[in-house]
């Protein structure tokens, strides 16, 4: 038996490092979003990109490009607007929300 195996059975005690991701409901919003656009042909493939201060969900058009939007989550945001950001490619802000479901119903993504 390995001596270095831990079951965590209450994934709440775990320390606060383990919260530098999606929570469910914000990674469902995300996904759901991610469902329509590529249903009607407007993005092709997504990636995740993961730091110390924020997560972010890069959508593609095509595979072989970069990133067209980064749907980011601040960790510890300078202003509560800032906890959610869409940047473009270059890291510009297009908008921002501390809300991440207002964020994205209210974002026109054609005139973006």
């Amino acid at each position: 038996m390995n001596k270095h195996l831990k079951l965590v059975v209450n994934n709440s005690q775990l320390n606060e490092k383990s919260n530098y991701f999606f929570e469910k409901e914000e990674l469902k919003i995300i996904l759901d979003l991610y469902a329509k656009m590529v249903s009607n042909g407007s993005w092709k493939d997504y990636g995740l990109k993961i730091s110390s201060k924020q997560v972010a969900f890069s959508v593609f058009k095509n595979s072989s490009e970069n990133a067209v939007y980064n749907i980011c989550k601040n960790f510890k945001p300078v202003n509560k607007n800032l906890k959610y950001l869409i940047t473009d490619t270059k890291g510009t802000v297009l908008k921002n929300s501390y809300l991440l479901e207002n964020l994205l119903k209210k974002t026109n993504w054609k005139k973006l």
